[in-house]
């Protein structure tokens, strides 16, 4: 009977807290994007390179070059990049870290106790509990919980705030991925562009060889003067020091290129051989400004800052209200003392119990509550700003892209033609040279000129392949290559699995496609299960 009484009591309380929670608010601000003005269209929408429509495959921009090693080496860098990898690892990590805030939402204490004492009292002392023994052993077991009830949201706040630092990892593991595929395919773009710079130094250096073989069997005829010679000389030597640098260049792009494959240096000679530089289409797809708000990860990364910022307003908030919970206990204690035995331990009447509501309100704390609500406030403020400039920089930056590679295009045609009426200029030098029409000067100077030319058309040749990759980055392509692929490999996952017990946490098809603002805590259940 008496259990059955404790039984009904306790149900009593639970539902009196099930009805206080069921009515229970959330308080503190439920965030709201700001404001921030963008252009429909980019400034030089009107160009005749750019299209409005994004690429039917936005994952895989880097197909645009037509290149296949390069699509290779893209999706390889995906696998193997290690900043991926830490990056995939913090989603992991941001998941164990909502299944913290989920499991406030339940009863946050309990625990189960018990032990067995044995208890000797002085004979000197004076015996106030009128002890038959003065030596006992005394025994219990027995549970205790306390709950505190979210009467104001503070714990679905948290909820909140844990599940916008989840979409903020992976947010973070776009932007490396924007990052990786970027840099890969400027990796790649940097050695086929060395690789042709390399080609022309050399051939310049052949010219200039044979010009001043020329000048020698000249000057040996004495047509003309050591002077010449001098000068030719001085050219060829000039030019030809520029190849080992070139070179050093040209290693440092394949370890850099070796590096985001998580590979050791030396080990992309044979594979990358030797190649021309990747040409960008006629047309390129920029979409509008508006699409960056959903496509560039950073952006999206700033809003979930401020989000989560504004739930952690709600949960500073409240604190300056009181606190509603349930406390209980109930266990099973005897003793060997008088008339009770140690085996009556499990016995209807060793039970004993404590429960009902309790509450505390830290009334008196001289303003700390107060401000650290402004505290989380002017944080919320300043992630919002910095929203709102994450926006701005990142419409500036598309501006910015277009333009370099439309002006690059454009520099590209004139330093074509430019290219060729050199090697037109060094060819009737030699000729004249040859006929004593003209002086080595000439000579000396239109293969200056040529070498140049050429360096700068390849360049820039490179240059404008480079900065479509820069616009691609700018626009936030290159993370939709993960869809439906696990964030961290099965090797890795094994490896974390055979330490600690992961659940689910490392199922792939718990990390959703598309990162999204979360939930506000009005909108929370009460209860949700943790991993």
């Amino acid at each position: 009977m008496f259990v059955k009484t404790c039984l009904l009591k306790n149900r009593t309380i639970f539902a009196v807290a099930a009805g206080v929670m069921v009515s229970a608010c959330a308080v503190g601000p439920d965030y709201e994007r700001p404001e921030v003005e963008l252009k429909e269209q980019w400034s030089e929408s009107g160009a005749a390179e750019l299209i409005e429509e994004l690429p039917a495959a936005p994952a895989s921009w880097w197909q645009v070059f037509d290149d296949p090693l390069l699509n290779e080496l893209v999706n390889e860098a995906y696998r193997e990049n290690l900043d991926v990898e830490v990056a995939g690892l913090r989603i992991i990590e941001a998941r164990a870290a909502l299944g913290i805030a989920l499991g406030n939402r339940f009863p946050q204490q309990q625990s189960l106790r018990g032990g067995a004492l044995s208890t000797g009292v002085s004979d000197n002392s004076p015996n106030f509990f009128a002890l038959a023994e003065n030596r006992y052993w005394n025994a219990d077991l027995g549970f205790d919980a306390s709950w505190e009830l979210d009467f104001w949201g503070r714990y679905r706040r948290g909820v909140e705030a844990s599940q916008a630092d989840l979409a903020l990892s992976l947010a973070g593991y776009d932007a490396s991925l924007v990052t990786v595929t970027a840099e890969t395919a400027r990796a790649y773009l940097v050695i086929r562009s060395l690789q042709q710079l390399l080609r022309v130094t050399n051939e310049n250096v052949a010219l200039q060889r044979r010009s001043y073989e020329i000048a020698d069997v000249l000057a040996r005829n004495e047509r003309v003067t050591e002077l010449d010679v001098a000068q030719a000389i001085t050219l060829l030597e000039s030019t030809a020091a520029q190849v080992p640098l070139i070179e050093s260049s040209l290693v440092q792009a394949k370890n850099a290129l070796s590096f985001l494959l998580g590979q050791p240096p030396g080990l992309l000679d044979s594979r990358l051989g030797e190649g021309p530089i990747p040409e960008p289409p006629a047309q390129i797809a920029v979409g509008v400004p508006a699409e960056l708000l959903r496509r560039r990860p950073d952006v999206m990364a700033a809003e979930l800052r401020a989000a989560g910022q504004s739930a952690r307003v709600g949960i500073a908030e409240s604190d300056r209200y009181p606190r509603f919970g349930l406390t209980g206990s109930l266990g099973l204690r005897a003793s060997d003392t008088g008339n009770s035995e140690l085996s009556d331990l499990f016995s209807s009447d060793s039970i004993e119990f404590i429960a009902g509501p309790v509450f505390s309100w830290p009334i008196l704390n001289y303003g700390r509550i107060k401000n650290s609500v402004r505290v989380q406030d002017a944080r919320l403020q300043q992630s919002l700003v910095a929203y709102q400039s994450s926006v701005l920089n990142a419409a500036r930056e598309v501006e910015d892209a277009i333009a370099a590679h439309l002006r690059q295009r454009e520099a590209l045609e004139f330093y074509r033609r430019s290219a060729v009426a050199a090697r037109r200029s060094v060819d009737l030098a030699l000729l004249q040279y040859r006929e004593s029409i003209v002086d080595y000067q000439r000579v000396l100077d239109t293969q200056r000129s040529l070498n140049t030319q050429q360096q700068l058309y390849v360049q820039t040749k490179g240059d404008v392949a480079t900065s479509l990759v820069v616009l691609y980055k700018a626009l936030g392509g290159g993370w939709e290559i993960r869809a439906g692929n696990p964030v961290v490999d099965q090797d890795t996952a094994d490896q974390m699995m055979q330490r600690t017990n992961w659940g689910k946490l490392l199922d792939p098809a718990q990390v959703p496609d598309e990162v999204s603002l979360p939930a506000p805590a009005s909108d929370q259940p009460l209860f949700g299960t943790p991993d």
